[in-house]
């Protein structure tokens, strides 16, 4: 095969398994790795504990061995070891043979086709584990020694690359944290504050139930309706990470499921109910005008909502809001609240004019989150084509035009710097 040598190898004959037991109590100050230590689709852990913090017996790996996650291996959870530490015995710890490069091998255990072959062998119906004796089996093609250095440099480029791009997105949201927190209780005008029942706040400034913003909204007519398509917003369709909708689900609203009650406007602000302190909130847009949600949404509709309307998208944000709401929320295992507490809460509430300025500044701070999340998403898709090419010999490193990549080390280094 183009780029490999003849013939192909299994995993068995790329590296070993290593079974060293320890337990944390002989180890105590040393590394401790966790599956929570290990982010799908990475191949450098993301945080990590130490060994007096856990108990029973663990695996013992040195720098350099790759932790592999045989725990539910559709979450393509596998890392190069960057120390020596132990690990949960969930991780398997596999040991690059010699003429083999770890970085290599840490980068083939992601590879699409072997998370497929690794799923043929899951057994177990609620913890579905895979085993080293089927992993173990994996074919790939035989690669020399500087071709696995060559793909394993690639690769390992375009993660250095979303690290950078993932660090810098930290610090812009950490940016719009700190810039929330100064313009709801300082406002932008230099004003005197005055203590209110939700904290300091300028004193030309309200404080207003959320509800007394806000008009009656309408729930949509089965009978009149039924027979039109919709498209309907359920929680699942609002993502956490960047507060839009993402998908919706096409049906006849007499099809829909039980929750298809509540119509949804262009501008309208929705804010789930369910679980409200993980914040699953969103704007409607244009495309979404005159469709429907679902009722755990509490639909939050304004006068002029291109102003009053984004500023409440945003005041409903902020941490403070989401406190008030764990206080009264009910349920154990799904806590939620109700519309009528969602609007009952206490909001800040400036002049209009600073209301338009204070949404123009978070929006130009979502504006770069948004930037930033495009940038890791290209770099993800092309870390992903990439490796599944790369590790079937599709392609080789060699026949590779790298000049977009050259770009995209400058424009990501750039940014970072920019976001500092």
């Amino acid at each position: 095969m183009n780029g490999t040598e003849t013939g192909s190898a299994t995993l068995a004959e790329l590296c070993d398994l290593i079974s060293e037991q320890v337990h944390p109590a002989d180890v105590p100050e040393a590394l401790y790795v966790g599956l929570e230590h290990v982010t799908p689709g990475r191949l450098r852990r993301s945080g990590g504990g130490i060994a007096a913090d856990v108990q029973s017996h663990k695996y013992a790996f040195r720098r350099n061995d790759i932790l592999y996650g045989k725990l539910r291996p559709y979450l393509d959870k596998a890392i190069l070891a960057d120390t020596d530490g132990v690990c949960t015995t969930e991780l398997l710890v596999l040991r690059a043979k010699p003429g083999v490069d770890p970085r290599f091998l840490a980068c083939l255990v992601h590879d699409p086709d072997f998370v497929e072959h690794a799923l043929t062998g899951v057994t177990g119906a609620h913890h579905p584990r895979t085993s080293w004796a089927h992993i173990a089996q994996f074919e790939c093609p035989r690669f020399s020694y500087e071709e696995q250095q060559a793909i394993a440099a690639l690769l390992w480029r375009i993660q250095d690359l979303l690290k950078v791009c993932e660090d810098t997105l930290e610090v812009a949201q950490d940016l719009k944290r700190a810039a929330m927190r100064e313009l709801f209780t300082r406002g932008l005008r230099g004003e005197p504050q005055k203590e209110t029942e939700i904290g300091p706040v300028p004193e030309s400034w309200r404080v207003v139930e959320l509800g007394s913003l806000c008009l009656p909204t309408d729930q949509v007519d089965l009978i009149s309706e039924g027979d039109r398509v919709i498209h309907y917003i359920d929680v699942s369709s609002v993502s956490r990470e960047s507060l839009r909708v993402e998908t919706t689900t096409e049906y006849l609203l007499k099809d829909a499921p039980g929750r298809a009650r509540k119509r949804v406007r262009s501008g309208d602000v929705i804010f789930a109910t369910i679980r409200p302190t993980l914040l699953r909130a969103a704007r409607i847009d244009e495309a979404l005008d005159n469709q429907v949600c679902s009722t755990a949404f509490c639909v939050l509709r304004t006068a002029d909502p291109e102003q009053l309307g984004k500023y409440v998208f945003y005041a409903v944000q902020r941490p403070e809001f989401l406190e008030l709401l764990t206080r009264i929320e009910t349920g154990a295992s799904y806590p939620a609240v109700t519309d009528r507490q969602v609007k009952a809460q206490p909001i800040p509430l400036p002049p209009p004019d600073e209301q338009r300025e204070i949404v123009a500044i978070l929006e130009a701070i979502d504006r770069k989150i948004a930037l930033h999340r495009d940038k890791r998403r290209v770099l993800e898709d092309l870390f992903k084509a990439l490796l599944h090419k790369l590790m079937t010999g599709e392609i080789r490193v060699s026949d590779l035009d790298l000049s977009t990549l050259e770009h995209a080390d400058e424009s990501t280094s750039s940014a970072a710097e920019e976001a500092v």
